[in-house]
């Protein structure tokens, strides 16, 4: 396992980022010991609006009581 110097993790960041986005993982040391870790992201999943169960009632938009209020302003 190679082991990338702070100093020099810096100074080549780019590239760094480069060879991570390639599928590479870089270990970044301090003082010779590993210290962190640079790793390829997997693929965000795409997002699917309105998959969630439940509806809005017309209760949601009724005045809260004065117990409820209490409850938030404090």
């Amino acid at each position: 396992m190679e082991i990338i110097n702070v100093h020099e993790a810096k100074t080549h960041f780019s590239k760094l980022l480069a060879r991570v986005h390639a599928g590479e993982e870089i270990t970044i040391g301090k003082a010779g010991k590993p210290f962190a870790r640079l790793v390829p992201l997997s693929p965000a999943k795409e997002r699917i609006p309105g998959i969630a169960k439940g509806a809005v009632t017309d209760a949601f938009f009724e005045p809260l009581s004065e117990c409820e209020l209490k409850a938030w302003e404090s």
